[in-house]
């Protein structure tokens, strides 16, 4: 005399179903009278016990059956290792964990990944969990994601009065551009810009000193591009810079002075070699020239140099104030 239940429904994991089930019970022989074996269909999630109980006469047997039952999926979701490094971007790679819960059988697991590009303002980032009875949830976690700084090229100068012209391209992501100014023996760098554009003009400088200058593009997740330009300040005098070392004889410049229809440009080495008046603010020393009947070469060596504007005809001696000195070192 036996007792055998028939259990229809798809077996997950750790004798968990994760379907409707279906208990029919099977007897040999067929039993004088039963109680609790009536075909059960369990649709709810978790536990259900069943007790069938069957006579043959004085012979009673009772046969208990367990069934859990799991349909629904844990909850899932991703957790980031780290907040964005900047405004809501990741630069570098994140891991991404995901949690979560199950009510019926309880969390087995779950997934977890890291990600580290491709550069996407929306990357998804696909994930699981796993409860006991093998039910499988998904989740997507969704980030900001740029590993890759601007471009920054084409830095310039143009030297000016005290001031020099900063000049850069920067590629279309540059939210802002950051410039900072430093001295060797004067500590710190100091921020003198930061904004947008493709220029900027420092003041203010002292002729003759020695300037850094670190152009800082950003973009939106705070990746950076960055170039250095080592710059002398100038004063009306602007080429050579002062204190350069050229290796061809100079075009010497200076910035043109209103109302001046001339200049005078004389050369000093040890005493003074040349006395010239161009028309421009400009001139290309010779390497070779005659002064009061004597020839003199351009040599290796320190020379200084001094404009001086003059106003109306060059016979009327008419001068103004010095527009200033320089000096460079012609090492051919």
């Amino acid at each position: 005399m036996t007792i055998n239940p028939v259990v229809r429904g798809t077996l997950g994991a750790n004798a968990w179903y994760v379907s409707n089930v279906t208990v029919n019970w099977q007897f040999d022989p067929q039993p004088d009278q039963t109680q609790g074996c009536d075909a059960v269909t369990i649709t709810a999630d978790g536990g259900t016990n069943l007790l069938c109980s069957a006579w043959w006469g004085q012979v009673h047997i009772d046969f208990p059956l367990s069934i859990s039952v799991d349909k629904t999926a844990p909850t899932a979701q991703g957790v980031p290792s780290r907040p964005p490094d900047a405004n809501g971007w990741y630069d570098k790679p994140v891991s991404i964990a995901f949690t979560g819960a199950d009510a019926t059988s309880g969390l087995a697991g779950c997934s977890s990944t890291n990600y580290a590009g491709p550069d996407n303002g929306a990357a998804a980032i696909a994930g699981t969990c796993t409860d006991k009875a093998g039910n499988v949830g998904n989740a997507t976690y969704r980030l900001a994601y740029d590993a890759t700084p601007p471009t920054l090229g084409s830095l310039t100068v143009k030297h000016g009065n005290r001031t020099v012209l900063l000049g850069w391209k920067a590629s279309a992501d540059t939210k802002v551009v950051q410039i900072t100014r430093s001295r060797a023996s004067k500590g710190p760098g100091k921020v003198v810009f930061r904004g947008t554009g493709d220029a900027f003009r420092d003041k203010g400088l002292r002729p003759g000193a020695q300037y850094q200058y670190v152009v800082s593009a950003f973009d939106v997740a705070a990746n950076v591009a960055s170039q250095a330009l080592a710059v002398t300040a100038t004063g009306r005098l602007i080429s050579p810079v002062p204190g350069a070392k050229v290796t061809s004889p100079p075009r010497l410049a200076w910035l043109p002075l209103k109302r001046a229809s001339y200049y005078n440009v004389q050369l000093i080495r040890g005493k003074r070699i040349l006395s010239t008046w161009p028309t421009r603010a400009n001139f290309k020393l010779p390497r070779s020239w005659v002064y009061k009947g004597r020839r003199y070469r351009l040599t290796a060596g320190v020379y200084r140099w001094y404009v001086w504007p003059g106003f109306g005809k060059l016979a009327q001696a008419n001068y103004g104030a010095l527009l200033g000195g320089s000096s460079f070192v012609y090492a051919p």
